[in-house]
């Protein structure tokens, strides 16, 4: 099922209203801010195991728990830093997805050295498969498994699928994507 069909289906209230917020507005629309695209990547590392419904709740929490995703701020984070995170009762409070998150902003630091931004970095190697994508990932980064990666891939516009034909959102991103990603 995809996630228009998903939420034709739910009935009226704020749990459409969160999920349609996200179908409409975000998911599968191109991100061109390195921020925000960790940004992405915090919040689809820790969807893995949960309902992504949490995610969206928590995600004001997760900003303001990780510096607003500036990676600098977050790959410079300490020992103190990775305990304020365990003890957030607003966020998941999973070790290895924090330690997750703050490792993937040094590696995210290197790839901006070398491309220029992460964004740079996901263009030079589109289009890839999934299969190639998830190969890629899990050797650059750290708990990015190969659903994770699809979420990830599928909500910046990376990979298809994200809305039907018929959604009165796939015209709306096929006209804010890039030349090159059409």
């Amino acid at each position: 099922m995809t996630y228009c069909e998903f939420l034709e289906k739910m009935p009226s209230g704020p749990k459409k209203d969160l999920h349609k917020n996200y179908h409409d507005n975000h998911y599968g629309f191109p991100i061109h801010d390195d921020n925000e695209l960790f940004g992405r990547l915090i919040l689809e590392i820790n969807q893995a195991g949960l309902n992504w419904e949490i995610i969206l709740k928590k995600e004001p929490a997760f900003r303001k728990a990780f510096s607003n995703f500036d990676i600098k701020k977050v790959a410079a984070y300490k020992d103190k830093d990775r305990e304020r995170l365990l003890n957030d009762a607003g966020i998941i409070r999973n070790r290895l997805k924090i330690n997750a998150a703050i490792e993937n902003a040094k590696v995210i630091l290197t790839l901006q050295k070398e491309y220029g931004s992460f964004e740079k970095w996901l263009e030079h190697h589109h289009p890839l498969t999934l299969a190639e994508w998830v190969k890629l990932f899990k050797k650059t980064f750290t708990f990015t498994g190969g659903e994770i990666v699809n979420e990830f891939m599928m909500s910046i516009g990376y990979l298809p699928g994200t809305h039907d034909k018929t959604c009165k959102v796939y015209k709306k991103i096929a006209d804010h994507k890039p030349m090159w990603m059409r």
